[in-house]
């Protein structure tokens, strides 16, 4: 018996070692329900439509417009995907010509912005 014993240790010290690559894999993190919380988030999100802003409300982005500067951090609160969305960061460019503001990398339409605060 202890010969048996002895024997399967010796075995058990003569394996191989896994690469690096493919021990990584082993403690990847295991998502049974794929999908699921994406499609509970769509379902969850409460759809409105899009609101249009009387003349004091965009005489009033067209001040704070003016304002805004490259590198200003700002709040904004604007229409995306049949509901509001808010972000906040960093202004990395504005377009005047094509109307587009951008936010660290997220694209926004000045016809989309319901709100603009700088922080």
């Amino acid at each position: 018996m202890l010969e048996v014993l002895i024997q399967r240790t010796m075995k058990m010290e003569k394996r191989t070692k896994m690469k690096m690559s493919d021990r990584a894999k082993i403690f990847l993190p295991f998502n049974g329900l794929r999908g699921y919380y994406d499609l509970i988030l769509k379902v969850d999100k409460i759809k409105e439509p899009k609101r249009e802003l009387s003349e004091d409300e965009l005489d009033n982005l067209s001040n704070i417009f003016n304002k805004l500067k490259k590198r200003m951090i700002v709040k904004i609160t604007y229409y995306l995907d049949d509901g509001y969305v808010n972000i906040e960061g960093m202004i990395s460019k504005i377009n005047i010509t094509k109307r587009i503001i951008t936010i660290v990398k997220t694209n926004i339409s000045f016809d989309d912005i319901l709100d603009v605060s700088i922080i």
